[in-house]
């Protein structure tokens, strides 16, 4: 068991003394704060700490992280506040201790929630110092280290927890050999029986190649010697769980994937990693494809290497990584690297660039997202890179997720740059907007300054950040137009007293949203846009605010009441419905849908019938003279079998200008077919045109509009 002595001996070979006196004292504010409690095992508790400092130690961390590691469990567990950690150890140690502390006094409705909010909670607390998440990932690790204490369901939930978040987290911020410790820690307490199997297997396997590892281990050394270059070849071990992941994603047996070997080169320069590259090739074939360089265009997590596959002795594939000695350390440690290069302030300020790119993008996707819920959906999504990379037209590189299209990367420039996208260029060919890019394309966005997102983007889109924005615009958008359509129902409604919205004095409107506990008229609008509050009831106790109780207020209706103009462009607030299809130039009729606002039928429509005796819920509609937008309808064709029948159809449609959303045939008999057309107009008139120019098609028998589902 490590004592504070031995560790504290162990920080003297990069700390100072004041620093080791310092991480010293934490230690014991900590022990005297957790005494008499215990872990699982029956170990004082203080044990745990201990332990994840010196997880952090292992690092070279500076002493602020040393010490948030030794208190980081004192505000959640023993009741001392924050401020007074602060004055204790200052504001730093205090906000980074914070900032692994979850959120105790808060009551969710499901651990889901509770989880979402703490991840929520330190990913604010990562993006203002990045060391909160180091101090979190020791602290995680050691939990794995000791979860066989658990109950089994317990270890499964937070194995679970660690492969979906943590170990991404680590993998993003280039923490290789900690990643590396979770994924078989988390598999071993998730799947016991496999990782044990494979675990057995790879012993196994490893006894019986140690000839022709070694072998070819010394052809490479004997070569980088021969061409003068210094350097060293390790072995490179696979472990567990990225060989079951391997087995499962690529449906590969054991034997396939332990049949590849894997060494590692460490050179003194990136210059000399491309002469040892030059050298393997001479020794060995490679094989085509199967090079990547990433010293030129690093991960996103900042790892840099070049890989090569070759055919080594007797044919047996070999993994080949080349690479500095800085290099490595990045490669194994990090973020964290760069406290092994540097101390303290300056390796925060000096702290990887692409990390703090990402961190800057973790704090846009928290300020968009709608819950907790939301944001931790959109960060796992940036948290599995999988990259291609991009060029933009002026040449710099963008990293972005496999299968990202046209408007993951106009997001991933600006987002008002995706918020106006139009179309896209790929090597300066115009490209579908959805099309997944490939790495080594040029791709350039066409904006245009009314152009908005579309909800269907929301379909192929990869990134969090081009998801929440584009969630974020139209949630925005729904509220602009609920609360637009809120104040013309208002207006109307209150016609009947023949006075206007504006006409009410602001006194009585405050007074009266107090009653219906609402902070602004812009959501009392919104309510009454998307059908959750009556416009008439409302209008009611603005105009007589003596009727305090809209439960009891009168359903009237007044001939005087104008019927609500349509004009096509309200957006999401008014639907048209799917069972009868209403187009500009049919009687039609206003259903108040609670959420949906205002969906408008046909007069004649089955489905409206069943709530024309509530009042309440029907509002009389007309078509605005200068109505426009396309409106969508459905016709049933009736006619004979001829070859090329359907392209007769779809040319005549598009020749008026009609356009074809969906079409499917029902076979009658041998000779007769009713094919049926989801087809979009301006109005009637349109439609009239097109069923005109459908009925001189030959075979064409009849051709009927369908009301009604």
């Amino acid at each position: 068991m490590l004592t504070i002595e031995e560790f504290a001996g162990r920080l003297k070979s990069y700390l100072n003394s004041e620093q080791v006196n310092l991480v010293r004292r934490a230690y014991y504010y900590a022990e005297q704060a957790h005494d008499g409690q215990t872990r699982r095992s029956g170990e004082p508790y203080i044990i745990h700490p201990l332990e994840v400092a010196a997880i952090l130690a292992d690092m070279h961390m500076d002493h602020h992280s040393l010490m948030a590691a030794m208190l980081h469990d004192v505000i959640e567990d023993t009741g001392i506040e924050k401020s007074a950690i602060a004055g204790q150890f200052g504001d730093t140690v205090a906000d980074l201790v914070d900032g692994v502390s979850k959120l105790t006094h808060m009551q969710f409705e499901n651990k889901t929630v509770a989880q979402a909010e703490n991840f929520q909670k330190m990913a604010l607390a990562m993006a203002k110092d990045i060391r909160v998440i180091l101090v979190k990932l020791s602290d995680r690790l050691h939990n794995m280290r000791t979860l066989g204490v658990l109950r089994p369901d317990k270890r499964r939930r937070i194995a679970r927890e660690t492969l979906d978040i943590y170990v991404p987290i680590a993998n993003r911020l280039g923490m290789h050999n900690l990643r590396i410790e979770l994924e078989d820690l988390g598999f071993h307490a998730m799947y016991p029986m496999r990782s044990r199997m494979i675990k057995q297997a790879v012993r196994e396997a490893r006894g019986n190649r140690k000839d022709l590892i070694a072998q070819v281990q010394k052809a490479i050394a004997a070569r980088l010697e021969e061409v003068g270059l210094k350097g060293r070849v390790v072995g490179r071990e696979k472990h567990l769980y990225s060989i079951y992941k391997k087995m499962q994603s690529q449906s590969k047996s054991f034997a396939e994937i332990m049949d590849m070997f894997a060494f590692r080169i460490i050179v003194d320069s990136a210059d000399s990693s491309y002469r040892a590259l030059g050298m393997v090739h001479n020794l060995y074939k490679p094989i085509p494809g199967r090079f990547k360089d990433y010293i030129a265009i690093p991960k996103a997590n900042g790892y840099q290497s070049l890989h090569t596959s070759l055919f080594g002795m007797h044919g047996v594939p070999i993994e080949i990584q080349i690479r500095t000695q800085e290099m490595e350390d990045m490669a194994n440690n990090g973020i964290a690297a760069h406290w092994l290069y540097k101390s303290g302030e300056e390796a925060l300020s000096g702290s990887h660039a692409r990390t703090r790119q990402w961190l800057k993008g973790v704090l846009e996707l928290q300020k968009n997202a709608g819950s907790s819920l939301e944001f931790i959906e959109n960060v796992k999504i940036d948290l599995f890179p999988d990259e291609v990379y991009v060029f933009t037209p002026k040449g710099h590189i963008l990293e972005l997720p496999k299968g990202a299209t046209g408007v993951d990367f106009a997001y991933t420039v600006h987002t008002d740059v995706g918020n106006t996208c139009v179309a896209c260029r790929i090597d300066r060919r115009l490209a579908s907007l959805s099309q997944p890019l490939q790495s080594g394309q040029t791709v350039e966005v066409v904006t245009a300054p009314g152009a908005r997102p579309n909800v269907a983007w929301l379909n192929f889109v990869t990134t969090g950040k081009a998801r929440s924005n584009i969630r974020h615009f139209l949630k925005n958008q729904r509220r602009n137009e609920s609360i637009a359509l809120g104040h013309r129902l208002l207006n109307q409604s209150m016609q009947t007293f023949g006075i206007k919205l504006e006409d009410i004095e602001e006194q009585v409107i405050s007074d009266q949203l107090e009653v219906m506990k609402m902070t602004q008229l812009g959501d009392l609008l919104e309510d009454i846009g998307l059908g959750n509050r009556m416009a008439y009831v409302v209008a009611r106790m603005l105009v007589e605010p003596g009727l305090h109780d809209e439960n009891k207020t009168r359903i009237e209706t007044s001939d005087n009441e104008m019927p609500l103009s349509i004009r096509g462009t309200e957006g999401m607030v008014i639907s048209f419905a799917k069972c009868c299809y209403p187009i500009p130039g049919d009687p039609v009729v206003g259903h108040v849908s609670s959420g949906r606002g205002i969906v408008i039928h046909t007069e004649s429509c089955k489905n409206i019938a069943e709530v024309r005796h509530s009042p309440e819920k029907v509002l009389e509609v007309d078509w605005d003279k200068n109505v426009s937008g396309e409106f969508t309808v459905e016709l049933m064709v009736e006619l004979e079998h001829h070859r090329g029948m359907i392209a007769s159809l779809a040319t005549t449609i598009t020749a008026v200008e009609g356009n074809i959303e969906k079409i499917s045939m029902e076979e009658h008999d041998a000779s007769f077919c009713v094919v049926q057309l989801v087809i979009s107009v301006r109005d009637r008139l349109h439609l009239a045109r097109i069923i005109k120019r459908l009925r001189v098609i030959k075979g064409v028998q009849s051709i009927n509009r369908r009301r009604e589902a």
